[in-house]
């Protein structure tokens, strides 16, 4: 069991964590670095703050610059609040060339932000991402964990709306 160093990190997160470095050997822990912060920003309501990523650094033994590093590759991780429901749509040279671009000036265009901004009413976060990992149906885009594939604006239109009366 590790040894919780920081107070930031509750009981619930350090136990995740210490079941999670169990993968691997101990010299090893910065290894479950990518779902500590996975644990730490879901706790923390969808995003990471300076001292989370602290806290996270400190309880695997790792540099604060390393797990800073983690949490600015990686475009599921936020360092700023987000809204309910994440948009990220993808901007890679499929989906590019097959109307992201278009795609893209259209949620800005519906949801009255631009990117990495978040709409008034904490609804919607729309960003651009390099690859979702999904060519075959460009253009795309993900909310939450479900991708949405040959979109057209029109699509687009159908999924927000059915969003806005499922969800409030």
């Amino acid at each position: 069991m590790n040894e919780n160093k920081s107070s930031i990190l509750s009981p619930v997160i350090c136990a995740k964590i210490d079941e999670w470095i169990k993968r691997y050997p101990p010299e090893r822990k910065a290894s479950g670095v990518l779902q500590a912060l996975h644990y730490a920003q879901k706790e923390n309501g969808g995003s990471l703050t300076q001292e989370l990523l602290d806290a996270v650094a400190d309880y695997l033994e790792m540099p604060r610059s390393s797990v800073y590093e983690v949490a600015t590759f990686y475009t599921l991780y936020h360092l700023k609040p987000m809204g309910k429901q994440v948009i990220s749509v993808c901007s890679n040279i499929s989906c590019m060339l097959r109307g992201a671009e278009g795609i893209l000036e259209h949620l800005k265009k519906r949801l009255g932000i631009g990117i990495n901004e978040t709409t008034s009413d904490g609804h919607f976060t729309l960003q651009e991402v390099e690859c979702l990992g999904a060519c075959i149906g460009a253009p795309m885009f993900q909310i939450g964990k479900k991708y949405y594939e040959q979109l057209t604006p029109e699509k687009v239109d159908e999924i927000l709306d059915g969003m806005k009366n499922t969800h409030g």
